[in-house]
């Protein structure tokens, strides 16, 4: 068997060589033994991996056959310990509209700063008490990226849009009553927003919204490394 077949899984180890970032693994659907048998893969060829929306269960077989990772509950992220760190990228602005908010918000942050982003989190700064977005955006401002996690109407993702000139990236996430329909209503207001310069992402998907961060600020460090 290659060293890449698992029987179940083929393991992509190439993908920091063509896109510029390590490997991300999906925890659901993968029993702990699975996940376990992929990141001792992983480590035996000292190639960090993250892995997304990890359960209590995976992450104590892990522990339990000593591979050395680190578990954030909140975001549900399993972060490896082994490898070289990577370069620093550039500097990400994390903001929410509420403290609900926080477990997509944290798991963007984490992805972030994961791939070598230096990260400000901005946190319960939502348009309910628009005070609070205003007295931070001279920070936010400094970012070059900014990642806007917001549930309920989604707002605060056009609020920051027209405060800022960095690329905006918005997360809807699935917080709020009952006709939000699980964060359909947020992703359709971020959608048809009129703010210019915001991208959004699916409903929850802090990694998704981290990666397109990643990715501007690794082509923004290339360009600079290249004139």
């Amino acid at each position: 068997m290659n060293a890449d077949e698992l029987n179940f899984a083929h393991l992509d180890f190439g993908r920091s060589k063509r896109t510029g970032f390590g490997e991300t693994v999906f925890g659901p659907g993968k029993t702990p033994e699975q996940l376990c048998s992929i990141l001792e893969a992983f480590r035996e060829r000292g190639i960090r991996v993250l892995c997304t929306k990890c359960s209590d269960e995976q992450a104590a077989a892990v522990a339990a056959h000593g591979i050395s990772a680190e578990y954030d509950p909140v975001p549900r992220l399993l972060l490896s310990a082994w490898g070289a760190d990577p370069p620093p990228l550039g500097s990400v602005a994390v903001c929410t509209g509420g403290t609900g908010d926080i477990p997509v918000a944290e798991e963007a942050a984490r992805t972030c700063a994961f791939f070598g982003a230096q990260v400000s989190r901005f946190y319960d700064v939502g348009v309910a008490g628009l005070h609070r977005i205003l007295n931070r955006t001279e920070a936010i401002r400094t970012a070059d990226v900014v990642i806007v996690v917001a549930g309920m109407e989604g707002a605060l993702g056009s609020v920051v849009s027209g405060l800022v000139s960095a690329p905006v990236i918005a997360v809807p996430t699935s917080v709020g009553y009952g006709a939000n329909f699980q964060g359909l209503s947020a992703l359709l207001a971020m959608i048809n927003s009129c703010a210019e310069g915001m991208s959004v992402v699916n409903i929850d998907n802090g990694f998704g919204a981290a990666m397109m961060a990643c990715r501007i600020l690794h082509l923004l460090r290339s360009r600079e490394t290249q004139s």
